[in-house]
């Protein structure tokens, strides 16, 4: 028989839970849902548009009545619960039914705060929270003109854009001089209150209310100051108020929110509670991400997995209000020992503020352009030494060098047919629908429901943006930990320190260890553990199975299914004995194209894949080994002619070349890896869009880092400078193992190097004699075990795996 779960509270939090548990325990659990109001789960940061006339009610329902019953769900709208008897697990409802549980979820919300006035009882005094309200503001305005809104925070402004759109004159009355004071600084609420004001909205700043007046219904605003406003509505948007009376009257423990631990739990271990109700760590939560967080761990309990924590951490708010963009996040007033960055176009709408501590960003307010606010919300998080992009870094992320996305916030005027997501096709419109249709809040939700943003990730920004202005207010895009995937909601550094924590020597051991979700795991998680483990353990055992196609039988493959196979040539120096060679294993195998790469190599197109072992073989006896062209490794590493041939070349560019490649050929790694050396500064190999770029200069070697030439040109950061030959491979070698030990599966040197920041690399590399020695020979060690040349193998003892499993025809 099913235990019996009871949700009381039919809003958000509460229903993503049950979402979550579903997806996780689907038959667990005889559920059972208590609303009070009559509706099913809305999406309540959508009032605002339904007030504005842009949305109807049935447009912000995420799950309607029939959601509950094709989930077995039995749904009680609009009853209240009035009473919980903890020692017998029931409940009863203001009408006398009595109701059991096994197990109870409170996500009762919170209660908008109505200040303690005389006359706040009147008609037409009301607050902004649910749909009754916004039906009594409709209704209003059809029969009555002036309205003053109390609160100029977000709600506030949310609800008097939508009641001026409505028809009626419109005053916000508002205590403070800044208006959103918990999301703005005094120069971007001047910069909004002008606006505003010319969008035709009134504004009474540093008025304190009085009194409310009036016969039956609401007549006039008295303020403290001895005047006084004519109104024919009042809408109190002061703030919330956890909703935890009905908890208190059970005795379970509550201070300003229903206090629970990490798991969600309550004093009551049968007690779980998410969303506004609750307190932890003495924090109370009022924006969405945070809910959803909670909502996960709290479905993970209820399924008794037990492996998820909440960890309520810093938090950056990004809104859009009345169609103006805002970002906050930290310390964004700074005081004494904080330095300010600021920018402001007052023409344009546009106004930054970046608050530093001790080379730390601790806090940005954007306004009108908030295209790179997680990025800062990443460098703030992260902690990141921004003293190398502090000069550029208040232009935004596309101005020091993007390995990510130099979008503007334009995206809002692009047609509905623009593609957004070049890598899959995505249009605006594509992504805008899913939104609403399926009820997206998450950047992950999107990338699931349309691949938008799943591949190189250069559009996220756009799609982020795509969000924000779909959802409105009260998105924010930055969740507080970023899981390797839907199979565990582990990041990658906490994997990778469970790996080494805890003695984890494969896959199948790390997995039922950290007991992830999906007992095979997916496409994502399986190459990420396979290279963790590879690079931990000098002595683990490859997994072919958990690499990808062009790894697994290493070739390209190709759109047609052949392959294309690229031999290395050492530092792009070959001779005619290796050409003739490479001509006549073109001619035996009726190679159709051959074609010189921007890597310097012969890349040989179109091989079918039983022919692959046979080409091998042939190149293999030829002296040639794989070029690895295929694989998240070192590609190549490209010169130019240097001191040998050039008249400018101030070193041997093309013999040292050919040496850091035979040091590091054979290198896995967590993307691919790219080195260059140049023989001069006027750099013909492009070292500095490499991963690792060596220019030779009169008086030595300057070492360039994170550069990348893809998708997203990105020029590198310079490193150091070294005096030898020695010393500029010993500095490559450091650095590569550093790479390979700290950035994550999948992110190249460019965004690894901008999320950890440059002055760490140079720390660990540069500054740190020793450690550098010891990051060099642990890459030399390992490079003892993978330099076997996997072509050779393959075609000496596995053949059998090329050969197709049937031939048609």
């Amino acid at each position: 028989m099913k235990e019996k779960l009871v949700l009381i509270g039919n809003g958000m939090a509460g229903v993503r839970t049950l979402e979550e548990l579903l997806k996780l325990a689907p038959e667990k659990y005889d559920i059972t849902v208590f609303g009070d109001e009559p509706y099913g789960n809305y999406n309540r940061i959508m009032l605002s548009p339904v007030l504005a006339g842009d949305k109807t009610i049935d447009q912000i329902m995420i799950n309607d009545r029939q959601w509950y019953i094709d989930n077995g769900i039995t749904l009680h709208a609009g009853k209240k619960i009035t009473h919980i008897n903890r020692v017998k697990r029931q409940l009863e409802t203001a009408e006398g039914e009595v109701f059991n549980y096994d197990r109870l979820l409170l996500a009762t919300g919170s209660r908008p705060f109505m200040l303690p006035l005389p006359g706040r009882d009147l008609s037409g005094v009301i607050s902004f929270r649910d749909i009754a309200d916004v039906n009594t503001m409709l209704e209003t305005a059809k029969s009555h003109k002036k309205a003053v809104v109390i609160g100029g925070g977000l709600l506030g402004l949310e609800a008097a854009n939508g009641l001026m759109l409505q028809g009626m004159d419109v005053t916000v009355v508002h205590i403070a001089d800044v208006l959103m004071n918990q999301q703005l600084d005094k120069p971007a609420s001047d910069l909004m209150l002008k606006q505003l004001q010319a969008k035709g909205l009134k504004f009474l700043m540093s008025h304190e209310t009085a009194a409310i007046e009036g016969k039956k219904w609401v007549e006039k605003i008295v303020f403290k100051n001895g005047t006084e406003i004519d109104t024919d509505l009042v809408v109190m948007a002061v703030g919330i108020r956890p909703n935890i009376e009905l908890a208190q009257s059970a005795g379970i423990h509550c201070e300003r929110g229903i206090v629970v631990d990490d798991t969600m739990q309550t004093f009551d271990p049968k007690v779980y509670a998410v969303g506004e109700c609750v307190q932890h760590r003495g924090a109370t939560f009022g924006l969405v991400a945070p809910l959803f967080e909670q909502a996960k761990v709290c479905a993970n309990h209820l399924a008794k997995m037990g492996i998820a924590r909440y960890v309520s951490s810093i938090t950056s708010t990004k809104l859009k209000v009345t169609g103006i963009d805002l970002f906050s996040a930290g310390n964004f007033i700074g005081d004494e020992s904080t330095e300010d960055l600021v920018f402001k176009d007052a023409a344009r709408h546009i106004y930054k503020k970046l608050v530093l501590q001790d080379d730390k960003l601790i806090g940005a307010v954007l306004y009108g352009d908030t295209v790179d606010g997680a990025w800062y919300f990443q460098l703030m998080r992260d902690g990141t030494d921004v003293s190398s992009i502090r000069e550029n870094m208040l232009f935004g992320q596309h101005h020091i060098g993007d390995s990510g996305h130099g979008a503007t916030n334009s995206v809002d005027g692009l047609p509905d047919d623009a593609e957004i997501c070049g890598c899959n096709g995505v249009c605006k419109g594509d992504i805008v629908n899913a939104i609403s249709k399926h009820s997206l809040f998450t950047l992950d939700d999107v990338k699931a429901h349309t691949k938008a943003s799943a591949s190189c990730g250069s559009c996220t920004g756009l799609v982020e943006q795509l969000l924000a202005s779909t959802l409105g207010s009260d998105f924010n895009d930055t969740p507080s930990k970023k899981a390797i995937c839907g199979c565990t909601s582990m990041s990658h550094g906490e994997v990778k320190n469970a790996i080494k924590e805890q003695g984890l020597k494969t896959i199948s051991d790390l997995m039922v260890a950290l007991e992830w979700k999906n007992a095979d795991g997916c496409h994502s998680c399986r190459p990420a553990l396979n290279y963790y483990l590879l690079s931990t353990w000098p002595d683990y055992q490859d997994d072919p199975q958990s690499r990808f196609i062009n790894e697994r039988v290493h070739a390209n493959i190709q759109k047609d299914g052949t392959y294309s196979v690229v031999p290395r040539i050492w530092g792009g120096v070959t001779n005619a004995n290796e050409l003739r060679a490479i001509a006549d294993i073109s001619d035996k195998y009726n190679v159709p194209t051959v074609k010189i790469t921007g890597g310097q190599r012969i890349d040989l197109l179109g091989v079918k894949k039983d022919d692959l072992p046979k080409m091998w073989a042939d190149l293999s006896e030829a002296g040639f080994v794989s070029g690895h062209a295929y694989g998240k490794s070192l590609r190549t590493v490209k010169t130019c002619v240097g001191s040998e041939w050039c008249r400018f070349g101030t070193q041997d560019s093309t013999g040292l070349g050919i040496k850091v490649e035979k040091m590091t050929w054979g290198s896995w790694t967590p993307h691919k890896f790219k080195i260059a050396v140049s023989g001069c500064p006027r750099n013909c190999a492009e070292a500095t869009i490499k991963d690792f770029g060596i220019v030779c200069v009169d008086s030595g070697y300057e070492l360039h880092v994170g550069g990348n030439g893809g998708i997203k040109v990105r020029a590198t950061d310079f490193l150091c400078k070294v005096a030898t030959e020695e010393e500029a491979m010993e500095y490559c070698a450091a650095f590569m193992q550093l790479y390979r030990e700290d950035a994550h599966y999948l992110e190249r040197t460019a965004p690894w190097i901008e999320r950890v920041g440059l002055k760490s690399v140079q720390v660990k590399v540069v500054d740190d004699h020793d450690n550098r020695k010891i990051l060099a020979q642990r890459f030399y060690a390992s490079q003892e075990k993978s330099q076997d040349d996997p072509w050779a193998e393959h075609a000496a003892k596995q053949r059998e795996n090329y050969i197709p499993i049937k031939q048609v025809g």
